[in-house]
């Protein structure tokens, strides 16, 4: 674990928001165990053999996780993006299919 991206996932306004950046990291580590994770361009980007897997996103009023190499995946209602990369927007109260996203994730990293 990065220690750069346990201070700005820490350092996030909202508590909901920290507690769901802490989920989507641990789900990372989880299906990607040899993942690293770096902070790119101000949010936590999470690599597998070099290529971007993944990404936690804060906003005001959300947290997006985008999963990259998403081209041929098939996603739900509610993602959103290009066929290369799709995300969800998590907000407060929503309560996200952590299962679902694991699954993608490790269909989408499988090739990385």
């Amino acid at each position: 674990m990065n220690q750069e991206v346990t201070s700005f996932i820490e350092s996030l306004n909202q508590p909901w928001q920290v507690e769901v950046s802490n989920r989507l990291r641990e789900l990372v580590h989880q299906t990607i165990p040899e993942v690293e994770e770096r902070i790119q361009y101000k949010k936590p980007h999470f690599l597998k053999n070099g290529h971007y897997a993944a990404v936690i996103s804060p906003s005001k009023d959300a947290v997006a996780f985008m999963i990259m190499n998403a081209t041929g995946l098939e996603v739900p209602k509610g993602f959103e993006g290009p066929p290369e990369r799709k995300w969800l927007k998590i907000r407060e109260g929503d309560s996200p299919d952590y299962g679902l996203l694991n699954q993608l994730l490790e269909k989408a990293s499988s090739s990385l």
